[in-house]
């Protein structure tokens, strides 16, 4: 019997399905390669323990599904049905045993990637809408899975590293950050990358003087709000806080 294989013939849409699926087997690997009581320390999240990165991380796959059930079905199916209960169930799964955990973790994002397989570029045009009210295609859940499991990997403080992300991801999350500080009225920081082509500007409209300096993985880590680590203040002061991303 012949492999199923995606059925979009977009190559963009391809190569970045590609990447949500490399960023899943990097997150999986950390939490294969975690003992089940190490599945109880903090992450770098304030307030959630590694299970409770995990266990969101496997309920947003769930999520995606539904937005992904919607675009194929058009019957509407929101990501969650409040806030209040997204909360709820992040709390509960965490407290799953841990070899239902990683199940949770594992299965939901197996089923996720077969329904994105099974979307024809039409459905991958319908809208859907976030569990912000966003109107976006469904394409867009192939990127936020992707930030998702990618960053998340990271918070779960168990070897990853923004330095192990790829140039382009870093690329596509520092511009994800811009776009949702530039839905806010205050004034943008400005991001200035040392690693990339000089001629490359990275940051075309700098709205304030304030703003921080280092290589892409530092200011992404930065601007994600996971730490100051290898980024310095353009002014010389003390480095600022970066403002929310989501």
């Amino acid at each position: 019997m012949a492999a199923r294989t995606d059925r979009t013939e977009d190559p963009a849409l391809a190569a970045a399905l590609l990447l949500a699926r490399r960023g899943q087997a990097y997150f999986s690997r950390f939490v294969r390669d975690l003992r089940d009581d190490e599945l109880d320390a903090p992450s770098l999240v304030p307030g959630w323990s590694r299970r409770h990165i995990v266990a969101h991380v496997g309920l947003n796959a769930r999520a995606l599904t539904r937005l992904t059930t919607w675009a194929a079905s058009g019957v509407e199916t929101p990501m969650y049905s409040s806030p209040a209960a997204r909360v709820q169930e992040i709390d509960l799964a965490a407290t799953l045993p841990a070899t239902a955990l990683r199940n949770l973790s594992d299965h939901a994002a197996i089923h996720l990637n077969v329904e994105w397989r099974d979307l024809d570029d039409e459905s991958w045009l319908s809208e859907v809408v976030t569990a912000q009210g966003r109107r976006v295609p469904a394409r867009e859940t192939v990127w936020m899975r992707t930030r998702e499991v990618w960053v998340h990997a990271v918070d779960l403080d168990a070897g990853g590293r923004f330095e192990d992300l790829p140039a382009r991801l870093l690329d596509q999350l520092l511009a994800d950050v811009r776009a949702a500080w530039g839905r806010r009225p205050a004034p943008l920081p400005t991001m200035t990358v040392t690693d990339r082509d000089p001629g490359d500007d990275r940051d075309p409209q700098p709205a304030s003087e304030a703003g921080v300096i280092g290589t892409a993985a530092a200011v992404t880590r930065w601007a994600t709000g996971r730490g100051a680590a290898g980024v310095s203040a353009l002014d010389g002061g003390p480095v600022p806080a970066a403002p929310a991303w989501l």
